[in-house]
């Protein structure tokens, strides 16, 4: 099994779309049984808790389920789990830097935006503090990068 996990701050908004739109993608190209994906937090202030509402409803607009619950990443058990690792910011990508001080599994971690196709940004923003407009860009540069990320795994793995 191939697994994949997305990382965000408080894994409410970003990671869990991004798990939500790579499930569906994954679930589309028939590859169910052969690739996993999961979620989690930099930090732990929202452990336990469904997504935010806001995104659920923006993605469930567009066929989405956001079903996963927050957690914080568990550095060493993650890191041996997943053959990808994948952030939304360079803040998330720097704070599991600083959990790898020994550089074991930065072959693993990647920046969301490095897999867009048609979208030329930097990160995935965070819409917690913005508008209805916010949660719909994330989505789009999700949609996006999920589809070049799994152009990527399906080439990684002779999928």
């Amino acid at each position: 099994m191939i697994k994949v996990l997305f990382v965000c701050l408080g894994n409410i908004c970003r990671s869990p779309s991004a798990e939500a739109v790579m499930i569906d993608y994954v679930k589309k190209a028939g590859l169910s049984d052969k690739i996993f994906c999961d979620s989690a937090g930099t930090n732990g202030r929202h452990d336990g808790e469904n997504a935010d509402p806001r995104s659920r409803e923006h993605a469930l607009k567009r066929g989405y389920d956001l079903t996963s619950i927050s957690r914080k990443i568990v550095p060493g058990k993650d890191f041996a789990d997943f053959n990808y690792i994948v952030v939304m910011d360079d803040n998330n990508l720097q704070t599991l830097k600083n959990l790898d001080p020994e550089n074991k599994w930065r072959d693993k971690m990647y920046r969301m935006v490095q897999f867009c196709q048609k979208h030329d940004c930097k990160k995935v923003p965070d819409p917690y503090h913005m508008g209805p407009d916010g949660f719909e860009d994330v989505l789009d540069i999700l949609e996006d990068a999920c589809s070049g990320f799994l152009q990527k795994i399906k080439a990684d793995h002779a999928l």
